[in-house]
Parts: C-alpha cells; structure tokens; sequence
C-alpha cells in the first residue's frame, strides 16, 4: 500500500524504463478524483484491452470516454507499435468494482502463478479505481488481434517501471479478467506469463533490454526436420489437397526468387543495349 506517484514522478519512471511515451493534451489534470472519489492510496497495476481498432480513436475513446462513463478511462493507452499515450492521471475510471480477496493478495504480493480467481458477485466490490494504475491496450479482445511484439513489451516495461518506482514485485500486476468475475480482459496473452516477463525486467537495471526466450532455444535435427514437414495450406492451390509442407513453400520461395533476379537480370542488360545504341 503506498501513496500514488506524482504525475511527474510518474512520467519519469515510465521514461527511466525505456517507454515510448505520448503526452495527450493536459493528461496531469485530467482525472476523476474528488473528495467523494479518492485515489490512492494504491496497491498495483491493472492491465485491459480496449476491444478497439486504431490508435487516434482508441487514444480519444479512452480519454473522453462516453455518455454512461467518462473519462479518463485509463492513464495509459498501449498502441500496436509499444507507444504509451497518456490520457490521463489520478483516479481513472478502468477497474471498477473488484474481489477484496484478490486485492489482498495483491497487496500482500503472495500468491502461486495467478491470484485466486475472483467470486461472482463482486463487481460491486473493493473501488479498484481508487487502488489501481490502469492501461488499455489496442486490441479487438477476440483471441484472434496480434499482440506485435512491440506492444507485449510495452506492456512489460510500464508495469515494471510503477513496480519499481513503488518497491512491489510483478505480483502487483494483475489483469482485469483477475480482478473482476465479470471480466475477460486481456485476451490473447496470459497474465501468469507477463508477470514472468515483469519480474525478468525487474531483477536488472532500469531501460535494460530483456531478451526473448525464443532467442535462447535450440533446436535438434528432429525438431527442424518436423518443422520443415509441417504441412500448410497453400493460399493458390484448388485441389483437393491444397497442402503442402513447410519446406516446399520455402523452396518454391527460393527458385521464384532466383527467377525473378535472373529476369531482371536479363532485362536490365536489354535497356542498357538499348541505351548504348541509340
């Protein structure tokens, strides 16, 4: 529990981290905090999809919000390219009501690999709007929109910058769908994973890059071999096996390729007779 960062201080720890930082306007002052609304004092991080498209409607979305709920709707809007846009500070109104069981665990950052999973019937719980940072993130939300690379760490390096500048473990990062039964948010990525992700980035130094796993695996003859005879639908072929495997599209790829240069090739030597005669 501690009380919330400036909005300053805020911003410093986001660019000490290494975020890609956008400021909306005057982000500092935009807020819902009132005396009937507090914010703060503060426990974690909330991370949401936007169930949105484009980054100049999502970022306005978020800041303004709409008739039922204003906004600001989060601090932080997560575009596709790992740009963070900063719609607002203070309380925001993102996490709503949430499980008080959840929250104590959050507080007391103990928990396995993901909090206990929050009861039906406390969307009208703990105020999670007084207790959270919160940010959106560019997504349809149908398990089906990419999450680019850019934007996962985007996500990974503001929550560990807040979890830095507060003194918390990735365990005080939580996902919407872990704070309310009535959520899904996000989809397409699981939380349990970006809190790994987080506690990598917070066991070196600040802005330091953290390299992907997929960099450190190596693969055996087997394993290349069964990726190569994976069969994939070919997007051109009407028969009725219209699969092929792996390394026959590769090398298809490789005889076009070398087609196409040879007949560039040949008509670059065309146009150069043609210019040397006239």
């Amino acid at each position: 529990m501690a009380a919330p960062l400036s909005a300053a201080a805020f911003l410093a720890a986001l660019r000490a981290e290494g975020v890609k930082v956008v400021e909306v306007g005057s982000w500092r002052t935009h807020t819902r905090t009132a005396s009937s609304r507090p914010w703060g004092p503060v426990n974690g991080v909330v991370i949401h999809h936007t169930v949105s498209s484009g980054t100049a409607s999502s970022v306005q979305l978020c800041r303004d919000g709409y008739s039922s709920l204003p906004g600001p709707l989060c601090h932080g809007v997560i575009d596709k390219q790992g740009v963070v846009h900063l719609v607002g500070y203070g309380r925001a109104n993102h996490a709503g009501g949430g499980d008080p069981a959840v929250l104590q665990q959050v507080i007391d950052e103990f928990y396995g690999t993901a909090p206990s999973r929050p009861t039906k019937g406390n969307a009208n719980g703990v105020d999670g709007n007084a207790r959270f940072y919160g940010f959106e993130c560019i997504n349809l939300g149908d398990g089906k929109d990419p999450w680019p690379a850019a934007q996962l760490d985007a996500i990974e390096r503001v929550s560990a910058a807040i979890c830095r500048a507060h003194g918390w473990s990735a365990k005080s990062v939580i996902g919407h769908l872990e704070w309310s039964a009535d959520k899904v948010d996000p989809r397409g990525f699981t939380m349990p994973d970006m809190r790994a992700r987080i506690a990598r980035r917070l066991a070196g130094e600040p802005g330091t890059p953290t390299t992907p796993e997929e960099t450190n695996v190596a693969l055996t003859d087997a394993e290349i071999k069964r990726i190569w005879a994976y069969r994939l639908v070919s997007p051109t072929d009407t028969d009725a096996d219209n699969t092929r495997e792996a390394g026959t599209f590769l090398r298809y790829a490789d005889q076009r390729q070398a087609d196409l240069v040879a007949r560039l090739e040949r008509i670059e030597a065309a146009l150069k007779k043609l210019t040397d005669e006239s």
